[in-house]
């Protein structure tokens, strides 16, 4: 008990003393112990006064690894893309990019919510790979972009499937198109040529007498481009039904010019933005 009141206060003094170089060794034991909520306000205090010594870019890198350890990736982020802009030839500099890298991994939302942050770890994961090709680090990396590329293909997927589910199928189109063509290799793309085709003919379907023909034309070749691809899928038997009545649709309805202001009135006119 009494050493623990006697580390307490010691402690509590080095914090508040002017020994800068006293709180810079004991944050470092204390990093070295796992014990970064004590190291943390230590290297706060020290640091400024190393600016401009040789100790500047050890000081800074060991505040911004407390951070990271402590989870607080957006301190721990800010702080380590300083560390790399102001020291590019310490010899933390690799340390510092692979764990600005991996604390925007661990910032990166599900799928549902905002993806800024995936699209910069990919982007700070490759630069990284880029720059240390041969980095024993390189297959974890690796596996943190299959997750962040999947997080990014499941958006895209969500987004577009929205405007389908709530029945906006001309927006759902071009969501779905957007998504396709953004993301050719998602494992979601069977789906998505079979919502634009299904989403296009749901759009003829309800659309004004002017404007189905040209609709159901769309349809139909919405419908060449899924079987194209796909021509053993699951979704292939409706599809195939929506075509037979797209067709009989086209072949008994002569063309009729749209009048000014149907396509006005039509619903979902505006294109939905590109998923981010």
């Amino acid at each position: 008990m009494v050493v623990a009141v006697t580390s307490c206060n010691s402690y509590s003094h080095l914090l508040s003393s002017k020994d800068h170089e006293a709180q810079y060794r004991m944050a470092l034991k204390l990093v070295n112990a796992g014990k970064y909520q004590r190291a943390l306000p230590l290297f706060e205090e020290a640091n400024p006064y190393f600016i401009g010594t040789v100790r500047e870019d050890s000081a800074a890198f060991y505040q911004a690894l407390a951070n990271y350890k402590l989870g607080d990736f957006e301190t721990s982020g800010e702080l380590f893309d300083d560390f790399r802009r102001r020291f590019a030839r310490s010899p933390f500099i690799q340390e510092a990019e692979y764990m600005y890298a991996m604390g925007l991994y661990h910032s990166a939302l599900p799928a549902y919510r905002d993806q800024t942050n995936t699209n910069k770890a990919i982007t700070a994961i490759n630069d990284y790979l880029s720059r240390y090709p041969g980095s024993v680090k390189t297959d974890k990396l690796n596996d943190c972009l299959k997750d962040l590329t999947q997080r990014l293909y499941d958006k895209a997927f969500i987004n577009a499937y929205t405007y389908y589910k709530i029945g906006r199928y001309k927006s759902a189109v071009v969501a779905m198109k957007n998504a396709a063509a953004k993301y050719p290799d998602s494992p979601h793309r069977e789906e998505l040529l079979f919502l634009t085709a299904k989403s296009s003919y749901m759009l003829a379907r309800r659309s004004i007498e002017r404007l189905q023909r040209e609709r159901y034309l769309n349809a139909m070749d919405d419908y060449y481009s899924f079987v194209s691809e796909f021509p053993d899928s699951r979704f292939r038997k409706e599809l195939d039904q929506m075509q037979e009545r797209s067709k009989k649709f086209v072949a008994t309805h002569p063309y009729v010019a749209p009048k000014e202001g149907d396509i006005k009135n039509q619903q979902e006119e505006q294109p939905p933005p590109v998923p981010n």
